[in-house]
């Protein structure tokens, strides 16, 4: 599986992004993590930015360069991001459970506390995950920012939800 091929980037092509924070920050609290692994003119989450932490310089097709250690996780860069490809992952939720903020442009929009299904990268179900947050304020321009519990060792896979209210 790779990006090329089957549109989805694989755990090796992920290492070598430099928008992905080396795992041992993972241990010191909510951080971002942006999958972009396309050199195409895009440069919002730099801009979003508050912490300076994320760079694209010159030329604006570099890839997004993440300072793992002046992120505070705040996730203003996910709303920005055309591709939907910024996520903010919190390890240190609790002894059980991580977060995973995501972009979220489908309706209806989860509701705090409801359970969805936990989507990887592929789409398929890997977990149930419990809503903990939803923000859709204006200046996100309809692009919300959900935000799930899910067990820690699936952090790293879930990257969108299924709401079911059937």
């Amino acid at each position: 599986m790779t990006l090329e091929k089957d549109g989805v980037l694989s755990p090796e092509e992920l290492a070598h992004l430099p928008g992905v924070p080396p795992a041992e920050r993972f241990h010191e609290g909510p951080v971002v993590v942006i999958e972009c692994a396309q050199e195409i003119p895009c440069n919002p989450c730099e801009g979003a930015c508050p912490a300076s932490a994320i760079q694209v310089g010159e030329p604006i097709t570099n890839l997004p360069v993440l300072a793992a250690d002046k992120c505070t996780g705040c996730g203003l860069c996910i709303p920005v991001c055309p591709g939907l490809a910024i996520f903010v992952l919190d390890m240190t939720y609790s002894d059980q459970e991580a977060t995973v903020q995501l972009p979220y442009e489908f309706l209806p929009l989860p509701e705090k506390g409801e359970i969805v299904t936990a989507l990887d990268r592929e789409g398929r179900a890997v977990c149930s995950a419990r809503v903990v947050n939803v923000r859709n304020p204006k200046k996100f321009d309809h692009t919300a920012v959900i935000t799930i519990a899910v067990p820690k060792d699936q952090a790293m896979n879930v990257r969108n939800i299924a709401v079911d209210r059937r």
